[in-house]
Parts: C-alpha cells; structure tokens; sequence
C-alpha cells in the first residue's frame, strides 16, 4: 500500500513527499527486522513519487535520452522497522545543480525517527556521460514546486 501526500513542514528545505509504506515479511530478517538494504528500495519508492508529485514523467525523461543514475546513496540507522509496522519516507530536494541532484530522506515510524539518507543522482545521456538539465526539468526539482510542476 502507497499513498501519497505533499507534507509542507517548516523544517523542510522545500516542499517534500511523503510516501506511506506497510513493512512485508520478505523485507525483514530472521528477527522480523527491517534488512537494512531495503531502506534503499524504500528511497526509490519516495523519489518515484517525488517525480510524479512534481510533474516529472521520468519515462519521457528517458525517451528525450535523460537518465539520472543514482552515483552515491547512504543511509543512518536509528531504530528498527519490524514486521507489518507502516512507516513514512519523506524525501525533498537538498541541493541541485546543473548537472546533479543530491535528495534527502527520513523513515520515521509516527514520531519516532527510524532512519535518515541521501543519494546524488546525475544527470546522464544515453552515452553515459554527464548531461545539463534542460530548463523545465530543473525548474521542477526547485524549492516551492508541487503537484503538476505548479508554483507555489
């Protein structure tokens, strides 16, 4: 289950995205832990709905040969993700450049701060060298744009 909400919290840098996921069985351990890998899955569940939430069709990105290939991600762990809990990622833009884009995550579980990440991803063509974000593009992963690519 992924439900989708634009949380505007102060503390945010911009307006981020929040994505609402239930802990399955196969993502936990013997000890029905969450295994730490799938925090990363949970990471590109938020940022696919970031695109969306922003207007962001990444399929045509792709056809207009744009690729943004995650090229650093790391992941703090605070407290346990068991079995069948909901847990919120929250994710927002924390910088962009020209040619990258560096995001920010939070997993919390109600108030309770599970984990905190960031992954750079940069802009790449289909030779898999390092493109400029066209305009538009990165006029969507500013600060103040949600839903559709509108301004705030």
């Amino acid at each position: 289950m992924i439900r989708r909400q634009v949380d505007h919290q102060e503390e945010q840098p911009d307006t981020a995205v929040q994505v609402h996921l239930r802990v399955r069985y196969a993502e936990t351990d013997q000890m029905r832990v969450a295994h730490h890998a799938v925090y990363f899955v949970w990471f590109e569940a938020a940022r696919a709905e970031f695109c969306r939430v922003r207007g962001i069709d990444y399929q045509a990105m792709e056809d207009a040969g744009y690729f943004l290939p995650v090229v650093e991600a790391r992941c703090r762990y605070r407290a346990p993700a068991r079995y069948d809990e909901e847990v919120t990622v929250t994710v927002h833009v924390v910088e962009h450049t020209r040619r990258t884009l560096r995001m920010g995550y939070r997993v919390t579980r109600e108030a309770t701060l599970l984990a905190e990440g960031e992954t750079l991803q940069v802009l790449v063509g289909p030779d898999g060298r390092p493109r400029t974000f066209p305009p538009d593009l990165l006029q969507r992963f500013a600060p103040g744009v949600c839903a559709g690519g509108a301004q705030e």
